[in-house]
């Protein structure tokens, strides 16, 4: 296995033997940083300290992710043209500061046998909308109602 040591330098191939008794003598651990190369790395050092500096990574990579926010809209197949206009602004708005919206059509009772209504409705929402966004997943009956998820961006390909 290649080795290195406590300071950083590079030992070069060591046997484990050899590379378990560098590590006792300088009070530290031998631990594998690289499994999958050829020869293994191993490196002389503190495992605790190791595992603590590894967890801060981690958290400092989670908090610099940004989380992409999702809205949503809910309109019904008789919502009037009016009242949907105001939705839709809102939708706009939400699609220019980078959040996906999810648009959702709740049938109620008998509204259920009106799928193809809720279609034209998803399709005038997006045509309203498609300046400004694209079709992430497409229209589609999810028990009693029609969902379709617009992500900020222009047009991708379709």
């Amino acid at each position: 296995m290649r080795l290195i040591d406590a300071t950083g330098t590079n030992l070069g191939a060591t046997p484990v033997a050899e590379a378990l008794g560098i590590a006792e003598a300088a009070n530290l651990d031998l631990v594998e940083v690289s499994p999958n190369s050829s020869p293994p790395v191993c490196r002389v050092l503190d495992y605790g300290k190791f595992l603590y500096e590894q967890s801060k990574k981690e958290k400092e990579a989670r908090r610099s992710q940004r989380q992409v926010e999702t809205k949503e809209i809910r309109l019904r197949p008789k919502t009037t043209k009016h009242h949907r206009s105001f939705k839709v602004r809102d939708a706009r708005r939400w699609l220019e500061n980078g959040m996906k919206v999810r648009v959702r059509i709740r049938f109620r009772g008998r509204e259920i046998t009106l799928p193809d209504v809720a279609r034209e409705d998803m399709d005038e929402i997006y045509a309203e909308l498609a300046d400004i966004a694209h079709v992430e997943s497409v229209p589609s009956m999810e028990g009693r109602t029609m969902l379709m998820v617009l992500a900020p961006g222009a047009e991708k390909g379709s």
